[in-house]
């Protein structure tokens, strides 16, 4: 299981890399970190709740 702490003090947290994956007519959001969104019908939902993970962790949304 992936824990949202570092390994060991003073190490980075891991990089948030969000995708929008399609499972039949459902789409949902996951990060590299173990974040994951619930699946949804409309694809632009998908997209803006993982961007709106990413505003919270901090990241890059580039």
């Amino acid at each position: 299981m992936h824990s949202e702490l570092p390994a060991a003090p003073g190490t980075r947290m891991p990089e948030h890399r969000v995708a929008v994956s399609e499972r039949g007519s459902f789409a949902f959001a996951t990060c590299s970190c173990g974040w994951f969104s619930a699946a949804r019908r409309s694809r632009d939902l998908a997209r803006r709740e993982g961007a709106d993970h990413l505003a919270e962790s901090g990241a890059d949304p580039d």
